[in-house]
């Protein structure tokens, strides 16, 4: 059997750490519920991170779903900064109190995921991005994996499930493995022309046997027209000068009328590697630094008893609202009755935390991944 908390356990509670069942069974016995405002706010984020992007919230709904409790929350792939609260939850601590360690565990790696995922895509400048990161995680979460990379600005993911899910087309070459089994980069590229599928692009791996440069040529003469596209996945061990390699195979590619074929970097990606070969590389496939993202440590804490603020020390007690200008993205945390109009750069200050469940049941629309991830590409783009 695989090692999977199932969906009934995880929606009846079961997944929680012992002592929220030990505290739930002393209210009950003592008789002192009562009725709570928490939020989930990170104090700080994984270095060097200044902002983040929300994940995960379509899990937490759904966990909260049929509770009765209120929820507010930011939309799902706010940027967001330390101190800001993402999700609020109002009602008798008993109803929910079990599903604090699930709920967190949803939006804490998702969210981290996300983030990354936002980082690669910024640091890209607008250049393609692909997440290729589900072999280094356990495949019961592929799915949530590779919706965070996609939500938070991937172009695309490699597992046809996840892909599927998300209304997209899986993206994918060739392995290293079918150049060994051909013998040879040019037979494998060939033989992946004749059988796959038109549309989908011919990219040729160029790393596997022979050098970069004389192997990219050797693609680009075989298919001449039809090749999209050469990847460079150059093992750490022989890699040398990264950049001078991707300029050499992109200057003999020019130099013999191969202008139109484009250079996929993957192996060891990151975000400096990114902003580093961008100017050279047309797209990326990012892998572990995406799926192995730090999580964001988010907390939930009691903020309000019975109506009355309260927290606890190192906290700030009180429901908050999240007041961002339209125009210039600038943020304001307030008591969560007060309110802000115009800023200094003269824009509209609106609230972006709504109310989400109202008594058990979802009141807002669900966008799709697409428009999430839209919104996080707008956000990005208005932001240094």
């Amino acid at each position: 059997m695989f090692h999977l908390s199932s969906n009934g356990d995880i929606k009846k509670g079961r997944i929680t750490d012992i002592y929220f069942e030990r505290t739930l069974k002393i209210i009950k016995e003592k008789n002192i519920d009562k009725r709570v405002v928490v939020e989930i706010r990170a104090r700080t984020l994984p270095s060097p991170y200044q902002w983040a992007i929300v994940a995960g919230l379509d899990e937490a709904l759904y966990l909260l779903e049929g509770l009765k409790v209120d929820v507010w929350s930011m939309p799902e792939g706010s940027l967001f900064y330390p101190f800001e609260p993402v999700l609020t939850i109002e009602g008798n601590y008993s109803e929910f109190g079990r599903y604090e360690t699930a709920l967190l565990g949803l939006i804490c790696q998702a969210s981290g995921i996300a983030t990354r995922a936002a980082r690669c895509k910024k640091s890209s400048q607008g250049k393609t991005v692909y997440h290729f990161g589900a072999r280094r995680m356990h495949p019961g979460i592929t799915s949530m994996i590779d919706r965070a990379s996609f939500i938070g600005g991937c172009d695309g993911v490699a597992v046809r499930s996840s892909a599927e899910e998300l209304g997209e087309k899986p993206v994918g070459t060739i392995p290293h493995a079918l150049v060994l089994l051909a013998g040879d980069t040019v037979k494998a590229t060939q033989f992946f022309d004749e059988i796959i599928e038109p549309k989908v692009g011919r990219v040729a791996l160029i790393d596997t046997l022979g050098d970069e440069k004389f192997e990219a040529l050797r693609v680009a003469e075989a298919l001449g027209k039809n090749l999209l596209a050469v990847r460079i996945d150059t093992p750490a061990s022989r890699r040398g000068d990264i950049m001078e390699l991707l300029k050499e195979v992109r200057w003999e590619l020019d130099l013999r009328g191969f202008k139109k074929v484009k250079i996929f970097v993957s192996g060891g990606i990151t975000e400096e590697r990114i902003a580093l070969l961008n100017s050279v590389a047309d797209a990326f496939g990012v892998g572990t630094y995406i799926s192995n993202a730090p999580v964001i440590d988010f907390s939930l804490d009691i903020v309000e008893i019975n109506s009355k603020p309260l927290a606890k020390k190192g906290k700030r007690s009180g429901k908050k609202q999240i007041w961002q200008c339209s125009s210039c993205l600038t943020r304001s945390i307030l008591p969560f009755r007060e309110r802000i109009v115009k800023c200094s750069c003269g824009g509209d200050f609106t609230p972006l935390t709504k109310q989400v469940i109202r008594e058990g049941r979802i009141v807002t629309d669900m966008p799709s991944p697409q428009e999430i991830r839209k919104y996080v590409l707008e956000q990005l783009n208005k932001i240094s």
